[in-house]
């Protein structure tokens, strides 16, 4: 029997009806039994990156943001490209955990679904 892992899944994009955060959903609908995922859905809670505000605790979005990361065995990113990186939202999450480490070590997919020609290229070598 296969070990059961916790994946964190996490959309790029805060449209309703974004493709990235179907095309996420169609992959954890197709994943392996042993892949238990949690969507992670508060990019549009997290407030502004400050570091005056990343203290030990910080801001309780971010502070939720942080455990979620931390009791997860890896994560799948379904991201949008925007002006040749990736969305702001995204980005500013990023930006709270550069200092605490909970993404360390953590095995990560990123998947980077635009109608561009180069296919979310410039998104996923910014998260690579």
């Amino acid at each position: 029997m296969k070990k059961e892992l916790n994946i964190l899944a996490i959309s790029g994009s805060l449209r309703n009806q974004s493709s990235n955060t179907l095309l996420m959903h169609a992959m954890i609908k197709l994943a392996t039994p042993n892949l238990r995922f949690q969507v992670y859905d508060g990019l549009n809670d997290l407030p502004h990156f400050n570091p005056d505000l990343d203290i030990e605790e910080g801001p309780v979005p971010v502070q939720n943001w942080r455990e979620r990361l931390e009791h997860s065995d890896g994560v799948l990113i379904c991201t949008p490209e925007y002006g040749n990186g990736v969305p702001g939202a995204l980005k500013n999450a990023l930006d709270w955990i550069v200092s605490s480490g909970e993404w360390l070590n953590k095995p990560t997919i990123v998947i980077a679904a635009s109608p561009n020609p180069m296919g979310g290229d410039k998104a996923d070598a910014s998260l690579c």
